[in-house]
Formats: structure tokens, sequence, C-alpha cells
């Protein structure tokens, strides 16, 4: 799955300057960076995979000779309906098959589902095995009319069910829901499927690249460059896929390496555009030139010594010029094997229980619980995160939390367990946490203020525990909050100190309230965050979003964050050269 991000020190120095100061401007400028990709249309990871059919003691009907089985693959639409996504091919005269046909599919992380509840629509998929008719043997399979042909069986499973096992294979069993047969179940067979991830996600090039005699933008010093690289896609679009660093005051920078997959580009010989930007802090940076050269291109300029002239929109050509000082191809680890290699995400929720969320028996609070079984936002942000990384997480056993109230006979508690325990904070399942989201709110008192220290660093007492013991876990706190925090220091204080462990936190704002304060604690829109001590992070592991609903058929904003998730994850694991278990 392979992604775009540097581990290697670089930068330059200039004079007056001390590290540690041109390190908090680099960061500052290198996070607003990364808002600024996204803003392009940049998302998470992505990788493309490969699904592999076999079935066994298939039912048998044909008189004469046994069934000629074909399968046909579906995923659930925006829409709900069930999509078609192609057909194997035919195999004559058999009870268990070994299909050939390969169907390639895109694994997006925080789409993946299983159909869990109705009232939300997930993605999944369907497998239909239909025994051809003979009269139909020579004929093209996609042209076959299914409703000819004699339907054996169906099985529907997530994408995500395969890919957490350690050989990424899952058995299923087949059934019919077409008719009543009887009250004892029917064997109608196992349907046996299997995944690998496509080469070209794992292929990465590594290249370094730096310009030589760019323009002064700036008017009291040189221009602060950085390189975004974008594909250019059917239409001409362009789609931005990786960034540089931020090198402050140099008009003859070299970057920190990047990284590119295969996959993300397309292919070696597809397009890419490299800009150069002068970054400004307010967000409008300005274009220094391009050039616009695929990853062959880009290697010949690197076996050549040569440099390329930058452009501007108009076609002036400048005098400044790129160069590739390296390329290199390899094979990188990504996600998906990490997660075959029996790693875990590890889901954990936060709930904020202060009074500014009204009375919870009033329909105008957020904590309010209809009667006709509409959830509220808390629950909606519950399920959303929680279905997802369920799949990642084996005994499905979530530490769950509550904060900012006061339970029974009790003074005001800033993390408290959700199940009313007083001994153990996990709960099973997403479900576990919906009950004992719906019992705390009959025995606490809503009050307050909104603390998040306590529950952070609950969470990363957890993460380094695990660290401590070799576990090979990655752990997602969601907080799901009402209002501004009100200890900010002491919780920048916990971030800072969680920064170094397997975790991060996804902080979903509901309500209508300014959350413009809250955005501090995301470096992607602010700088970097700083302890009472003077450390700064040692990356980002947080991201808030206020919550909005969606309409029919879109990404909720959380799902949309959890994209970021396999990067964060990846950026911990390989800083610290940690290898999965295959």
């Amino acid at each position: 799955m392979g992604n775009c991000c540097s581990d290697v020190a670089g930068g330059h120095a200039s004079i007056g300057t001390t590290a540690g100061d041109l390190r908090h401007q680099a960061d500052t400028a290198n996070d607003a960076v990364d808002y600024f990709l996204r803003s392009r249309g940049h998302r998470g990871l992505f990788s493309q995979i490969e699904l592999l059919f076999s079935a066994s003691g298939l039912r048998d009907r044909d008189v004469l000779s046994k069934s000629d089985p074909m399968l046909v693959l579906y995923t659930k639409g925006k829409n709900g309906a069930l999509e078609e996504l192609g057909r194997t091919e035919v195999v004559l005269n058999s009870l268990d098959p070994t299909w050939i046909t390969k169907h390639t599919l895109i694994y997006h992380f925080e789409v993946v589902q299983v159909l869990v509840n109705c009232s939300i629509k997930f993605f999944h998929h369907r497998f239909r095995v239909y025994d051809v008719d003979t009269q139909f043997h020579n004929v093209d399979v996609k042209m076959l009319k299914l409703e000819e042909q004699q339907f054996l069986g169906e099985a529907t499973c997530a994408l995500s069910e395969i890919i957490t096992r350690f050989d990424q294979s899952l058995t299923l069993d087949l059934h019919r829901d077409d008719f009543i047969t009887s009250t004892h179940s029917q064997n109608y067979g196992k349907l046996l499927v299997h995944c690998e991830e496509s080469l070209s996600s794992k292929t990465a090039i590594e290249m370094i690249f730096r310009c030589s005699d760019l323009e002064y933008r700036d008017l009291f010093s040189r221009s602060d460059p950085f390189l975004l690289i974008s594909k250019v896609v059917e239409g001409g679009m362009q789609i931005p896929i990786c960034k540089t660093e931020v090198i402050k005051n140099d008009l003859n920078p070299m970057w920190k390496p990047v990284f590119l997959n295969i996959q993300q580009v397309g292919g070696k010989d597809s397009p890419l555009i490299i800009e150069c930007y002068n970054f400004n802090s307010n967000g409008k940076h300005d274009l220094m030139g391009k050039v616009k050269r695929s990853l062959l291109e880009l290697e010949k300029i690197h076996s050549s010594g040569q440099g390329e002239k930058l452009f501007l929109p108009n076609k002036v050509v400048l005098n400044s010029q790129l160069f590739v000082d390296k390329f290199t191809e390899s094979v990188q680890y990504t996600f998906l094997d990490y997660v075959a290699g029996g790693f875990e995400l590890n889901f954990m929720v936060a709930v904020d229980f202060t009074a500014s969320n009204g009375n919870p028996r009033l329909p105008d609070s957020l904590h309010y619980l209809d009667p006709s079984g509409r959830q509220n936002a808390y629950q909606r942000a519950i399920v959303e995160v929680g279905e997802v990384i369920q799949f990642y997480d084996s005994d499905k056993r979530f530490p769950a939390w509550g904060f900012g109230a006061r339970p029974i006979d009790g003074p005001v508690s800033h993390c408290f367990n959700l199940n009313g325990s007083s001994h153990y904070c996990e709960v099973e399942g997403i479900q576990g946490i919906m009950t004992a989201y719906t019992s705390a709110l009959l025995n606490v008192s809503l009050a307050g203020p909104t603390l998040f220290g306590p529950v952070i660093s609950n969470a990363a007492l957890i993460a380094s525990h695990s660290v401590a013991n070799g576990g090979r876990k990655y752990f997602v706190l969601l907080i799901i909050t009402d209002g501004v925090v009100t200890d900010l220091q002491e919780t920048k204080d916990a971030l800072v100190k969680a920064s170094d462990l397997p975790l991060s936190i996804l902080i979903v704002g509901v309500g209508g309230a300014d959350f413009k304060e809250m955005e501090v604690l995301d470096a992607d829109k602010g700088e970097p965050l700083e302890s009472s001590s003077g450390r700064v992070a040692s990356r980002d592991i947080v991201q808030f979003v206020p919550y909005r609903d969606v309409q029919s058929g879109e990404i909720s904003v959380v799902q949309a964050l959890l994209a970021e998730l396999p990067t964060q994850f990846l950026t911990y694991v390989r800083s610290r050269n940690i290898q999965p278990s295959l």
C-alpha cells in the first residue's frame, strides 16, 4: 500500500537560527502543507488487491452430468442496490471448481464494512454461484442472462474479513434465501475466497529532489520552497499524491527522500506534475515553476545527471532547474502486510457527559435517545468508527469511558468506566459500547468541565503497557465532545507524551458549538503541539472534525478521517523499523 513520506533527517540550518527553532518552523510549515495537500483532493492510502475463488461440495443440478458453475461478484452500491463487479469463467462438469479468473478491487480502509445496521449504508461484497446450462456453454459469460441459469447459492462477507486473516483466505457457507426448504439447514457447499495484494501496491520508488536557481518570492528573505507531486487522470485533472517538506529561506533546496508506489501513480509511464511552491503561512502558496514528467523520464533525468528546467503555466521557461539526485525502486511492507502479519487495531472510545449537552430526557439534548430508534450524533459517530475498526481487533473488547459527569453519590469524574464497573473498562463489541452508553445516561448526572487529559492519559497507559509487553497493537481513541476543552495545556502535555506511542486520536465535535479553538490540537491545521516543558510532539496523532449529517450515499466526515489511519500507522512502525511477521 505504500505512501509518500520522509524518514531521513534533512534541511539546511540558516545562520543565526538554532536547530530547534528551525525544526519548529519547518514542522509548522509542513503541517500546513499537509492541510493544503488534502484541500487539493488528496485522500488516504489505498491498495489494489486481487480476489481468487474456489468452491467445494456444490449441489448437482444436472441430470446426466455434474453442474457447470460460474461465480458472479457483487458489491453493495451507495444506493443500497447490488452492483455486479464481474464474472468468472464457467468450469465444466465440476462440484469442486477452482476458477482461474481473478477480480481486481481497490481496498479503502475507511469504507470496507459489512451490513450490520440497516439504517446506515455500508460497502460489502456478495458472491453468487450459478450452474450454466449446456446450451449456453459457447456464449461469452458477459452475455449470459442470469435468470436463465440455475442458482446454486450465495455468500456475503466484508473485504476486511478476508484481509485480516493470516493467510488472507476466508471460507464461507453458501446458502439460498429464495425459498424455504425445511426446518433443517441445507448444505449448498462452501466458497473459498483468497486475496492477494498487487505487487504495484508494494513497489516503491524512492527519489531525492533538489532545485537550483529558484526565484526570490519573499521581500526580505529567500523563498521557502516545497514540492507538490500530482498525477494526471483522464480529462487532464490533477490529483495530488505526495509533497515534500518546506525548506526555509533557500533558493537551492534539497529535500528529504519521498516515496511513491506504482499503484499511486498508475504506472511508470503515467505523467506526473511536479510543482514547486513558495510557502506562505496564509495558505496562498506561490507557484515558482513546474515540470511534467513520468517516472521513466525522471529515472532518465537521474541517470543523465542533468537538470530539467521549470516552466510556468503561461509556458515561460525559467532558469530554475529540477534535479533527481536519487532514484531507486524497491518493495516495501504495506499496511495490509502488517495486518496479515498479526498487527491489530484496537478501538477505544470516550464520551462527553458534560451538562452543556442538555437534559438527555429532552428532544433538544445531544444525548437524547429517540424512541423511534433514530441514533443521536454520539451513537452515529461510535458506529461509523467502530464498525470499521472492529474487523482489525481479534477479541473485540473495547475500552469505553465517559467524562465530565457525576456518578450516583459521587464526585465529578473526568474518566469513568462507561460500563459502570470500578474494576474494568472493556465492553463486548460495538453493541456493548452502545448498551453501556445508554445505561450510563440513566446512572450519571451531567456536570463539567470538559477535560481531555485524564482520558488521553488512560489510553496512553494502555498503549505503553502493550509496547512493554511486546504487543503488536495500534490503538485508536475516539473522543466525542460537544464543547471546547478547558484543560488545554494539560491536554497538550498528554498528547505530546502519547505521540511516541502506537496511538492515534480522533476527536469528533457534535452540536452547534464553535470548535475553532479545538483545531489547535490538530497539527494539520495549526502549529505542532508543544508541552509545558517545551517538548514538541514527535508526530501528529490527532485528527479533529466537527460532525455533520451527510446525504444518502456520501462518505461521512468521520469515515473520511479514518482514511488517515493507515498512514499514521505506517509512520509509527517504519520510524521504529518494526517488521510484520510474514
